[in-house]
């Protein structure tokens, strides 16, 4: 007898730009079709994460319900949404999203769009994207290397930036992050924590966010 696939357990995640669209269909539509795949796909969905009259060219840090979600991706790692434009409607900040669940070890399914990882377009964009990103860390590198070259020209010493922990106060900070991580929190819970206690990044005014806590953490002294 066959062995039936486990059911993996996933977030629903539905959004409507507008506050007259909120009485409309644009939830039950999302919510039915999210629904259906999950059904004949083998997923439960444990929750559901309603964005109201949020537009799609909104900033993460300001969609409530994207970031109450991103705090409890914990156990659940998948996400499904009707199609991409539900998350942004720019093809640039949908492979962004894309890219950066998939570096947290979070599966993002699209119902209307399948073929993520293959689509020809979305695969040279993502190229492209690459090609830009190592672009633009070499000419930090380059400017970073000449300007420590001029520093040292003038004053006869030069030191780089140190990293995050070095500083007073931030040993502890860097700590508490490295236990909540090995306690199995996920970075996004872990920023979200240290914004609501009130814990300074090292940027004044700025607030703590996943990406950061993640960049952090992979510092080979820190991760160990």
């Amino acid at each position: 007898m066959k062995k039936k696939a486990p059911i993996v357990e996933a977030f629903g995640y539905i959004r409507v730009s507008g506050r007259g669209q909120l009485d409309g269909d644009g939830f039950p539509r999302q919510r039915e079709a999210i629904q259906r795949y999950a059904d004949a796909n083998g997923f439960r969905i444990v929750r559901w994460f309603e964005e109201r009259a949020v537009c799609g060219a909104t900033e993460w840090e300001n969609r409530p319900a994207w970031s109450e979600m991103a705090q409890h991706l914990n156990g659940v790692r998948t996400i499904i949404v009707e199609r991409l434009d539900r998350l942004a409607r720019e093809l640039f900040i949908q492979e962004y999203i894309l890219r950066d669940l998939k570096q947290r070890g979070v599966t993002l399914v699209s119902v209307g769009e399948q073929d993520l990882d293959s689509d020809p377009a979305r695969v040279l964009f993502r190229q492209i994207m690459g090609a830009i990103g190592q672009y633009d860390r070499t000419m930090v590198v380059l400017k970073l290397r000449a300007a420590r070259r001029r520093m040292k020209t003038s004053t006869g010493h030069c030191e780089g930036r140190k990293p995050y922990g070095a500083r007073p106060g931030e040993h502890a900070v860097m700590e508490r992050i490295r236990a909540e991580r090995a306690a199995g929190r996920p970075f996004d819970a872990i920023a979200a924590a240290l914004n609501t206690e009130g814990v300074p990044t090292r940027t004044a005014g700025r607030r703590w966010f996943g990406s950061t806590v993640a960049k952090i953490m992979r510092r080979p002294e820190v991760a160990q």
